[in-house]
């Protein structure tokens, strides 16, 4: 799942990593981090981290690598685990397998 920590900004930090989801599907954890959903009130936010309250918006990876909602060239971070994964069943770019940062919009 893309993650992006939205904080009191419409740009914040962004990571690519592997989720679960509670059996209810309104919640999801990451990185021993739960998120609650926000059922359709957050502002460029689907998410709030129950301990912090801190909003992120966390969806799908896209295909195309556009996952940032402005298309911002600032860095999205795999994390080391799902990279394999994500280059070669998500972005079809086997040769890309071991890049574990992306730096724009492609």
């Amino acid at each position: 799942m893309y993650i992006e920590c939205k904080k009191e900004e419409l740009v914040g930090e962004a990571r690519i990593g592997r989720v679960t989801f509670s059996k209810s599907m309104r919640s999801i954890y990451y990185n021993g981090k739960t998120f609650k959903t926000l059922k359709g009130t957050g502002f460029k936010s689907n998410y709030f981290d129950v301990d912090t309250g801190e909003h992120y918006w966390i969806s799908g990876c896209r295909k195309d690598g556009a996952d940032r909602l402005y298309g911002e060239r600032l860095p999205i971070y795999i994390d080391e685990d799902i990279q394999e994964e994500y280059w070669r069943n998500i972005r079809n770019l086997p040769k890309m397998v071991g890049t574990t940062i992306i730096n724009s919009r492609k």
